[in-house]
């Protein structure tokens, strides 16, 4: 049996709907739900009465449209296909006034979010008075407006910056923003940080839905794990001192030790900056000798066996944990494993 990617369901929908209960949710879905499956999250998201979704993806915006035909869905990448837009009822950025006047003619019927270009510096209008001119203009269809937060993952004096920033513009343009039905900034790190923002509508929320903490500071027990991947010893086999295991003597041993083999390895998604870190068998830690496509090798004692079970990630060796080791950012660690070679369980 290969590695096994389990999915807690079941933590996701408590989460989403105390995240829903405390705040409307405009909940981020992109690059198939951080990896967890666009269908599975949208069917646990909706069940805890989420109606708005986002992505980055005409192609995952139009999926979403054809199992909901009620929901809201916004595009946070614009694009020029607009028949599409208009045919699937989605909403899109609209990410500078060029854009804008490229395109307006061709924007007719396709409700838009205007963009603010903030500390991200990414997309976006860089001033209210550039946004004030589509305001005037009258011919489109404005139903948003939103930017993205760079710093509140690591809050301090830009992330302050940023706020304000933003909250000025906000004011700024009061006249045109009180009554639109989407004013949404805050990720998941702004949320838990500061709750639902004066003037907002919605909180926009990604990682936070998945089960990782955005910050470390946040308390583990207000964001329940939600993946655990696991493998098993194939076999253990017995180094001496000076032997070597592995393509290209991929581990040599400095003494006579015990490595087990298990069956995941790079070709499974797990990153090499993973396997600097230990893995653990029967309840005990240990280092990971050597990582190859198919294979991880462990080193261990006699007391692991063929069989025994070796676990990545779990309620003790949590994906954010590895985040703040510098494994790399919560989502691209979840977004790295191949759900084509695991064999993945959803647990209600």
């Amino acid at each position: 049996m290969p590695a096994v990617l389990e999915i807690n369901r079941g933590r996701m929908l408590t989460k989403a709907a105390e995240v829903q209960k405390d705040a409307p949710v405009l909940a981020v879905v992109k690059n198939d739900a951080y990896n967890t499956g666009l269908p599975l999250a949208w069917r646990t998201f909706r069940e805890a009465g989420i109606r708005a979704f986002a992505t980055t993806s005409l192609r995952e915006a139009v999926a979403l449209r054809r199992m909901d035909p009620d929901c809201t869905l916004f595009l946070m990448n614009p694009v020029i296909d607009f028949d599409l837009l208009r045919e699937y009822r989605i909403d899109m950025t609209l990410p500078s006034l060029d854009f804008y006047e490229t395109h307006k003619e061709r924007l007719h019927g396709i409700r838009l979010h205007l963009e603010y270009r903030n500390l991200l510096r990414r997309s976006g209008f860089e001033t209210a008075e550039q946004m004030e001119r589509v305001f005037l203009d009258k011919q489109a269809d404005i139903t948003g407006i939103w930017t993205h937060f760079a710093f509140a993952d690591e809050p301090g004096a830009e992330h302050d910056r940023e706020k304000r920033d933003w909250l000025g513009l906000l004011e700024q343009l009061s006249g045109h923003v009180r009554s639109l039905p989407f004013i949404h900034a805050q990720n998941s790190a702004s949320y838990m940080l500061d709750g639902l923002l004066p003037g907002h509508t919605h909180v926009r929320p990604g990682i936070l839905l998945y089960g990782s903490r955005p910050c470390s500071g946040i308390p583990e027990s207000a964001v329940p794990n939600v993946i655990t991947l696991s493998a098993r010893v194939i076999q253990t086999i017995r180094l001496k001192k000076g032997e070597s295991s592995g393509y290209c003597s991929a581990f040599r041993a400095d003494e006579d030790c015990t490595v087990a083999v298990c069956d995941i390895g790079y070709g499974d998604g797990l990153l090499r900056t993973r396997a600097r870190h230990d893995v653990m068998i029967n309840g005990r830690r240990f280092p990971v000798a050597a990582l190859m496509m198919s294979h991880l090798l462990v080193q261990t004692d006699d007391s692991v066996h063929a069989g025994d079970r070796v676990d990545l990630y779990s309620d003790e060796l949590r994906v954010d944990h590895y985040t703040a080791l510098g494994v790399g950012a919560n989502s691209e660690q979840m977004s790295a494993l191949n759900r084509m070679s695991l064999h993945t369980i959803i647990k209600e």
